[in-house]
């Protein structure tokens, strides 16, 4: 029998791009005897990006205005019919040459994530330190080294996402999110190494989306692991209250311990037990939703 596979794909303004893309993948799983439902959602686009993906022969979910890129995602997954889901992007960067290796990899993980360090990778230069950046603060909170935190090409099954879906967010920073949830719960996760175009149009990407990135990285880890939030916060209250005890100690002797140690000590001692609290209830808590309902669209999604 054939494997079956949902591709969502979402799309806001890739009129020019996402017509070749669609034809490119479908032709490509067909030739590895993958059945593909093709599914573009086309977060309320102001050009032709619906008409073209229909003209590639794509299931076609509309918004009636833009949401963002992970709402478009939450949307096209709730409304595949398979198990096995596929996300890309309608731009051209991710090569889907790379899904057959990535959905037979998929037997041994949880998720399949295309990690951009091939030997064609165009990601621009101004984006690399922020990168980096971010990628080091993610490795702290998971505790694992993540080869590509946000790639937007991934293979998946479909009840293993929607479990998340109620801390997903409707922004870019939905492949973030998803990659810390499951690291922290333990889920298997292969990364396969991929090229990475230069892609069609302008991107939807933001400079400040750097920070927005950052605070998710610390939300997420309040969810999971919010020890690692608080330990660096207690080691500093503790720091400062034995370096100012032994400033106290050798410079006034006779004064005793000064008010500024007694409050940084209680206030690290406060903050390890409600960090140790937080991690309580976030072990004890477990999967966030795994009765969430399944296939519920939103009255402003239109199918097409």
């Amino acid at each position: 029998m054939k494997t079956k596979l949902s591709v969502v794909i979402p799309a806001y303004n890739e009129e020019h791009g996402v017509e070749p893309v669609l034809r490119e993948l479908r032709s490509l799983l067909e030739q590895h005897d993958i059945e593909p439902e093709i599914i573009l959602v086309d977060d309320g686009s102001s050009d032709g990006t619906a008409a073209a993906a229909r003209r590639a022969g794509a299931r076609v979910l509309r918004h009636r205005y833009n949401r963002g890129y992970g709402a478009a995602l939450k949307t096209g997954i709730a409304a595949a019919t398979h198990e096995l889901i596929a996300m890309t992007d309608a731009d051209g960067t991710y090569p889907a040459r790379f899904l057959p290796t990535m959905l037979a990899e998929l037997k041994h993980a949880d998720m399949v994530v295309g990690a951009r360090t091939g030997e064609n990778v165009n990601i621009p230069l101004v984006r690399k330190p922020a990168k980096w950046a971010l990628n080091m603060l993610a490795n702290y909170v998971t505790g694992v080294r993540i080869p590509d935190l946000n790639s937007g090409l991934r293979v998946f099954r479909r009840d293993m996402i929607m479990q998340y879906f109620p801390i997903l967010p409707d922004q870019f920073s939905w492949t973030t999110t998803i990659t810390l949830a499951m690291l922290c719960d333990r889920y298997a996760i292969e990364y396969v190494p991929i090229d990475y175009h230069r892609r069609t149009g302008r991107s939807k990407i933001v400079p400040w989306d750097a920070m927005n990135f950052a605070i998710l990285i610390l939300r997420t880890a309040m969810l999971f692991r919010p020890l690692r939030v608080f330990l660096p916060l207690v080691m500093l209250f503790f720091g400062y209250a034995a370096i100012k005890m032994i400033y106290d100690v050798v410079h006034n002797p006779s004064g005793g311990i000064s008010d500024t140690v007694v409050l940084a000590s209680v206030s690290g001692l406060l903050t390890l037990l409600v960090g140790a609290l937080g991690d309580a209830i976030a072990t004890r808590l477990g999967h966030v939703n795994p009765n969430v309902v399944v296939g519920v669209r939103p009255k402003d999604v239109i199918e097409e």
